[in-house]
């Protein structure tokens, strides 16, 4: 039987039922592309799946993984050790070479890093450690002379001057005698003043004191005691080594590499790649980060096919792929600096302009507000961008810069007054003598006959007549008149004087009230088409008619004081075609009215009174409007009537050229008499000062004569220069009619024109240090010294930040509470160094030269410095002589709490606060230095200060320079 005639069992053929569908879908999956490996196809031998490219190994993360044609192997990368699924992290610090750092070596995972002490850089090797020569920033911070050593730096002093406690500036010494003054006081280091006159001395941090108790021996503390490489403090000093691939230098300090170092592989770092692929094996084994670090000058990796070199921020990978050279990123886009950009190895620094300060990103600059700060200016300051400019109160003056002093305006011409001159606190005033009253200009005087009483003689009063169907009104001003003038023409005239004690709140049953109630009011009328104009009343065609008599007064008021202001308001522009819109005017009048008590009867109690005064005044303000309206209201000032305002004519082309306030048109000629001019009255009709006579100031009613016999060169002179004197004075002097002489200025006043006849007074306390002065800059205050707060304050030379005086003797004294020492910072100080040391300021202990001195200076220094004071008390003096004077300074200090005294002192001790330009700018800041001084005085105002102000106010180098000093302060407490 063939096969076909076969039958399956039915077992049979439910059993490959799932074959069968299994088959059915592989065939209808599609075929795999060509050159695809297609694992549905039969033919051809199957291809390899790469494990590690695809991510499907299990390799430590740490480990390399090489793919093989049937499976992947996993060898531990460079830097860790195991068999690959499992990697640990060589130490390659651990071993006997330090991992070939000569200082600090610090294992990271799968590397280490080199890190050298302070006073040291990190060669391009990655390894070895070289000196840094500080003196070459800054000088160091040294006010004289820096010496650079092997890890730190000197501070020396020039002959005569011995080194101060912060070890930077120096002091002047010529006393004799066993005193820490004295230069021979035998004290390596420091001076301290000892019981019974003797000295202590005392020695920097990281140098011991030796047996004679005088000289400081040094330790590995300080600078690596001048070891390059490694240092150990024995009896006989700092003895120094080298790193076993260095040999000593000659000068037993520095380090040369050894010739005889090969390069060989360190076992303890080397990879096991015994598994791995021969190329890769071969080529690690060659290159290798472990030997000489690759090759490479900065930072080096091993990788599967090598080392690879890269550099640091602030470095450029050389073509020989090992080189790392410095980047000038000045040269591009300015390094990012806002302002000026220096160039560093690996880096670069941003500083800015005199005014500006770095901000916390340290490349942008930002304007200094010094308006923001207290005590900027006297009186008002304008912030301008890198500066500021501070001005006065009208009546004062300004002097140092800054300082506001009264005005004396009656030492120039009097005043301007015509008889007495009377200066006062920030203005003065005009008075006339018996028999005279002031004129309205309030300076020249006026005879009068016959006048009443101030008690009697009203101060103002207003009278309104019923005159060609409408009110007439003419408000007179009798005393206390004062004319201003504004913008566009307006003016405002006040009459008499407000009496703030006169009240209409008390009440009936209050038994203490006064003789009087004052009621005040004010109106303010809309006059279309008109303008301000002050000017004196036409007598034709109008004319002023003789006053009527009292009972055809429609009102008659007296006031205690009135004040009118016009304001015309500018002139709006109408459509194109179309006329313009007629100006407005404003007139505001402010009375202020008597309620007399002797009004109240049984009938009528004083609030009645007062009703009855406030009925009064509605009817005066109405008929006031009226008058107004009808161009009828006047004013008299002095027995002169006066035109409030004046209507526009209707046609502008028409329209007289305007004379501004108080110059009222006649004719062909403007109402105020101008400088050189004069009349009756102030207003014109004027007439030219004759010769021999001139006047400066306008609306006057008389000239000023030369004296002396001497003549005017011409008519209508308006000032003393000229009158034909026989000689012409010079800056500084004045010239004196009646010898014909030039006089010098005395002391406190000065002359900065020629040909003068007078000098001008000094402002509020200020005096010249000479007679002849020619500028304002000569006027100095001399206040100064006294003593100062207990936490925190400034030391200020008198007249700062101007010019300080000549011969001046200031003394201060700091006398902190029990348990604080102070800290003095001096920003910057500018004393002439051509008087050979004859200004001079020093801080000692007391007023004994003998005693402990903790800072003297006798020249300019613009680099800033810090510094504790060597005693709990400090006296401190500022003398000048007689020669060159300067700006001074303005020194700021704070008393803290002497627990943080090694905290403060290992700061202000460290160089890098002053080598550094951003870090001197600090100092200089004031607003950063309160900040600082208000958490040193008291630190629980810390707390006032977010952590984001913090890192607004100071940079980032600042930050971490002080951050690394406080942690190793608190370190002992953790």
């Amino acid at each position: 039987m063939g096969v076909a005639g076969r039958r399956c069992p039915a077992g049979t053929a439910r059993a490959l039922l799932p074959l069968l569908l299994l088959l059915l879908l592989l065939l209808l999956l599609p075929l795999p592309e060509a050159g695809q490996p297609g694992r549905g196809r039969v033919a051809g031998p199957l291809e390899d799946v790469d494990e590690c490219a695809q991510g499907l190994d299990d390799c430590h993360a740490n480990a390399l993984c090489q793919n093989t044609p049937t499976s992947y192997k996993c060898s531990c990368g460079p830097g860790y050790q195991g068999e690959g699924r499992h990697c640990e992290d060589i130490d390659e610090c651990a071993s006997e070479l330090n991992g070939g750092c000569v200082h600090d070596c610090l294992n990271i995972p799968g590397n280490y890093r080199c890190t050298c002490f302070d006073g040291f850089t990190l060669a391009h090797d990655g390894h070895n450690c070289l000196d840094v020569d500080e003196c070459l920033g800054n000088n160091g911070g040294c006010q004289h002379t820096c010496v650079n050593a092997m890890g730190s730096y000197e501070c020396r002093c020039k002959e005569g001057f011995f080194l101060s406690d912060n070890q930077h500036t120096c002091i002047h010494r010529s006393e004799e005698g066993l005193s820490c003054m004295n230069k021979n006081h035998g004290c390596s280091h420091i001076c301290k003043e000892a019981p019974r006159g003797s000295v202590a001395c005392e020695c920097r941090p990281g140098f011991e004191l030796a047996e004679n108790q005088r000289d400081c021996v040094l330790t590995c503390n300080h600078g690596n005691g001048g070891c390059q490489h490694s240092c150990e403090d024995t009896a006989a000093g700092p003895e120094c080594s080298c790193h076993p691939q260095y040999q000593m230098h000659a000068d037993g300090k520095s380090c040369l590499e050894r010739e005889d170092v090969a390069l060989e592989v360190i076992e303890s770092n080397a990879t096991s790649v015994a598994d791995g692929d021969k190329r890769v094996k071969r080529r690690l084994l060659m290159e290798t980060c472990a030997v000489n670090n690759g090759g490479c000058d900065r930072t080096c990796k091993d990788t599967s096919t090598g080392v690879h070199c890269s550099c640091p921020i602030g470095f450029t990978l050389q073509l020989d792929g090992k080189t790392c050279k410095d980047i000038d990123e000045c040269q591009t886009r300015n390094g990012g600096c806002d302002h000026f950009c220096k160039n560093t190895v690996g880096s670069f620094d941003c500083s800015c302009k005199k005014g500006f300060k770095l901000l916390t990103d340290e490349k942008s600059c930002q304007d200094v507000d010094e308006c923001s700060l207290d005590g900027t200016c006297d009186h008002s300051c304008i912030n301008y961008p890198g500066s500021f400019a501070c001005t006065c109160n009208t009546g004062y003056t300004l002097y140092g810069f800054t300082h506001c002093g009264d005005s004396d305006e009656c030492s120039v011409n009097n005043g301007g007054c015509q008889q007495v001159c009377v200066n006062t606190v920030g203005s003065y005033e005009c008075r006339c003598l018996s028999g005279h009253k002031l004129h309205w200009n309030r300076k020249d005087c006026v005879e009068v006959e016959g006048v009443l009483p101030a008690s009697v003689l009203p101060r103002v009063s207003l009278q309104c007549t019923k005159s060609g169907g409408g009110d007439r009104c003419s408000l007179k001003c009798h005393s206390g008149i004062h004319l201003s003038s504004g913008p566009q023409e307006a003016y405002s005239i006040t009459c008499g004087s407000s009496s703030p004690l006169r009240s209409t709140q008390q009440k009936s049953d209050d038994s203490a009230f006064v003789d009087v109630a004052s009621v005040r009011t004010s109106v303010t009328f809309k006059l279309n088409g008109g303008k301000c104009s002050l000017k004196k009343a036409e007598l034709f065609p109008e004319g002023l008619r003789p006053v009527p008599p009292e009972k055809h007064s429609s009102v008659k008021e007296s006031f205690l004081y009135a004040n009118l202001t016009c304001s015309s308001s500018k002139q709006v522009p109408g459509a194109p075609g179309r006329p313009s819109a007629p100006e407005e005017m404003l007139i505001t009048v402010e009375f202020e009215l008597e309620a007399n008590q002797k009004e109240v009867t049984a009938s009528c109690d004083l609030s009645c009174t007062v009703k009855q005064t406030e009925r009064r005044l509605r009817k005066a303000t109405r008929a006031l409007r009226k008058a107004a309206h009808r161009e009828q209201f006047h004013l008299q000032l002095m027995g002169m009537d006066l035109e409030v305002a004046k209507k526009s004519p209707g046609t502008s082309s028409q329209q007289a050229e305007s004379c501004g306030v108080g110059r009222g048109r006649v004719g062909t000629q403007c109402g105020l008499c101008q400088p050189g001019e004069y009349s009756a009255d102030g207003f014109a009709p004027c007439q030219l000062c004759a010769l021999g006579t001139f006047q400066p100031e306008a609306g006057r009613t008389s000239c000023l004569p030369c004296g002396g016999g001497l003549r005017t060169k011409r008519l209508g002179a308006f000032s003393f220069q000229d009158c034909e004197t026989r000689v012409q004075c010079s800056p500084g002097h004045f010239y004196n009619t009646t010898t014909h002489r030039c006089i010098r200025c005395p002391a406190g006043t000065y002359q900065p024109e020629f040909g003068k006849n007078s000098c001008i007074s000094c402002p509020g306390n200020t005096t010249t240090d000479f007679d002849g002065s020619t500028n304002l800059t000569r006027c100095k205050n001399r206040r100064c010294g006294g003593e100062l707060g207990d936490f925190t304050g400034y030391i200020e030379s008198p007249n700062y930040p101007g010019h300080y005086p000549a011969n001046a003797e200031c003394t201060w004294i700091i006398n902190p509470p029990p348990k604080r020492r102070i800290l003095v910072v001096v920003p910057e100080i500018f004393l002439p160094v051509e008087d050979n040391c004859g200004d001079h300021l020093v801080m000692r202990k007391t007023a004994s030269p003998n005693s402990v001195t903790t800072y003297e200076t006798c020249q300019t220094y613009e680099r800033p410095i810090a510094f504790t004071s060597r005693s709990r008390r400090l006296w401190i003096q500022f003398k000048s002589n007689e020669g060159n004077s300067a700006r001074g300074f303005q020194v700021p200090y704070v008393t803290y709490d002497e627990d943080y005294q090694e905290l403060i002192e290992d700061i202000v001790r460290d160089g890098r606060l002053y080598a550094s330009e951003n870090h001197q700018e600090i100092l200089k800041d004031k607003k950063l230095i309160k900040a600082l001084f208000d958490v040193l005085a008291h630190p629980q105002n810390y707390f006032k200060y977010t952590a984001q102000e913090s890192r607004e106010m100071f940079p980032r180098s600042f930050i971490r320079l002080l951050r690394s000093k406080v942690s190793r302060f608190l370190r002992p407490y953790k």
